[in-house]
């Protein structure tokens, strides 16, 4: 299994509209399944979209088993892994190797700012802890702090397996910072903006960890492929048609609307977001649904 190279789907957590918002397994498969027919390249459980902010650990692990074993080894999973210290993300990591996990994907530490000597150190333990591949998840917008090159850069040479990092600063002149960061060593870059995957290929980006491709898998994994096959005509035809989707999600809160975007396209039924995010209003599903026309979705 080729990792950290194509459409990774950062997938949602299906839950139940109960009182507990428990975790739909059911949903999951039809999702996973779903996405591995129409050619994603990697199922992410536990990233952004899958508000892995709002999952106990508990529900993390028994989540993760369920994915690798819906999955069977037909692409690779990577398992969210990420907390505040060093020592749950370790627990978390540890925990989710034994589930399975083939690669683990660490967010920065989030609402403290670390300096960049406790940033190595944070990546380096946690990397030490297990034996599978990690990578490195940059999201300044939500944790705060953005990993300098230089940091990523020491870690790719120091640490064998930290072996990838997704950007999803949206910021081109840093994902170039990775890519010479990466240069003669083991360490692949993955673009995390979805509205970003061209420019980010042409630089040299090995993948996209692309949430969109939840809803508009059709669209993501053959723009993907038109980029590798030198279609330019045909990628920014695809790479402008994910705007149409992108500017539905900015109505509600991550990822209320992308899930509202699942349900109402029939893939699967992965229910709301977890409170303190409220399900979607009348007035949203109406936008939801003209946004999947566009897609021959609805």
């Amino acid at each position: 299994m080729a990792m950290f190279e194509g459409v990774v789907t950062p997938i949602v957590t299906p839950f139940h509209r109960d009182a507990e918002q428990s975790i739909n397994y059911e949903a999951a498969e039809k999702l996973i399944n779903h996405l591995i027919e129409h050619g994603v390249d990697g199922i992410f459980p536990l990233g952004s979209n899958g508000e892995f902010h709002v999952i106990d650990h508990e529900e993390k692990v028994a989540f993760v088993k369920e994915v690798v074993r819906i999955v069977d080894h037909r692409v690779p999973v990577y398992a969210g892994a990420g907390a505040c210290s060093t020592r749950e993300t370790i627990k978390l990591a540890k925990e989710m190797e034994a589930a399975g996990a083939d690669v683990l994907s660490v967010i920065t530490p989030y609402f403290i700012k670390p300096t960049d000597e406790e940033l190595y150190q944070h990546y380096k333990a946690v990397a030490e802890s297990v034996n599978i591949p990690v990578m490195l998840y940059n999201i300044p917008k939500s944790t705060g702090c953005n990993i300098p090159a230089s940091v990523v850069s020491r870690l790719a040479k120091d640490v064998p397996n930290i072996q990838g990092i997704k950007d999803s600063s949206g910021d081109m002149e840093n994902l170039q910072g990775y890519l010479d960061a990466a240069n003669g060593t083991q360490l692949k870059v993955l673009v995390g903006s979805d509205s970003k995957i061209s420019k980010a290929f042409e630089l040299g980006a090995s993948g996209c960890v692309a949430g969109t491709s939840n809803v508009i898998v059709d669209t993501v994994v053959p723009l993907w492929k038109a980029l590798k096959d030198g279609d330019t005509e045909k990628a920014a035809r695809l790479q402008k048609d994910i705007d149409v989707l992108r500017a539905v999600l900015k109505l509600g809160t991550v990822p209320s609307m992308m899930k509202r975007g699942v349900e109402l396209a029939g893939i699967a039924d992965v229910g709301p977001a977890r409170l303190p995010v409220q399900d979607s209003t009348p007035e949203q599903d109406a936008e939801v649904r003209k946004m999947l026309e566009f897609y021959h979705l609805a």
